[in-house]
């Protein structure tokens, strides 16, 4: 028995690297992802921002891209393609890939919504050093885990400015998971939410009953030009130019 506190110290020994590792890898994925110019990448360059263009010089106006609990998909890319062809550059913001991720729609805690605007702020901060980019003309569109993202990023209090954040001109959210404190702001950032009638995974009225229960209020009036409203109609052309928000 005398050998008993040697051996529990050996087996602890070769244990608590690995619950060590772990739980740094638990709390990676926690934490923002920083962006420099060696993050960047074009169209399918599986690098952490994938930058589409316009053709020309710019300055452009900018839209960050935050795919869904799936990951970048099909869906994520045509978005990025749409919004080129109407005039925006287009940064799609791969939030599960440097967290060695694929999808977390079986757990779609593991990697906090809050977090990855987080990770949208500071995509749009790199943005902002960029020569042909409209540094006042960045938008943030979101697809249901990255729809709840895009309300967290809409929020006053959880914009980086220690980092150089600003808020987003404008931000919509589709079908985004409306049963967190995200859904009721306040928000800095005039926010168009669009979600299906009959979505069984992010319902429609639940995000109404919460906006009755905890109405939010405005912060700035809509009355000014947003680069991103017209993807209020995704099948109405949309201008080059912004249109006044209504």
């Amino acid at each position: 028995m005398r050998y008993a506190p040697s051996l529990a110290k050996a087996a602890l020994a070769l244990v608590l690297p690995f619950i060590l590792a772990h739980c740094a890898s638990l709390l990676s994925d926690r934490l923002p992802l920083k962006y420099d110019a060696q993050s960047v990448g074009g169209p399918n360059s599986g690098a952490p921002l994938q930058l589409y263009l316009p053709p020309g010089d710019g300055p452009f106006p900018a839209v960050v891209v935050m795919h869904s609990c799936s990951g970048i998909t099909d869906n994520t890319r045509t978005w990025a393609t749409r919004l080129v062809n109407w005039g925006y550059a287009a940064l799609i913001v791969d939030s599960f890939g440097p967290r060695n991720s694929r999808s977390v729609c079986e757990n779609v805690d593991s990697i906090p919504t809050r977090v990855r605007a987080q990770d949208a702020h500071n995509a749009a901060t790199y943005l902002r050093t960029l020569p042909n980019i409209q540094a006042e003309r960045i938008g943030i569109i979101g697809f249901s885990h990255g729809g709840s993202s895009t309300l967290w990023a809409a929020i006053g209090v959880e914009i980086p400015v220690d980092r150089g954040g600003h808020p987003f001109q404008a931000g919509v959210a589709y079908y985004p998971g409306c049963s967190g404190r995200a859904i009721v702001g306040p928000y800095v950032t005039d926010v168009l939410i669009l979600t299906g009638k009959n979505d069984t995974w992010t319902p429609a009225d639940l995000a109404s009953r919460r906006l009755r229960r905890e109405p939010t209020t405005p912060v700035r009036p809509p009355s000014r030009s947003i680069p991103v409203r017209c993807t209020a109609s995704t099948s109405a052309p949309c201008p080059h130019s912004p249109v006044p928000a209504t």
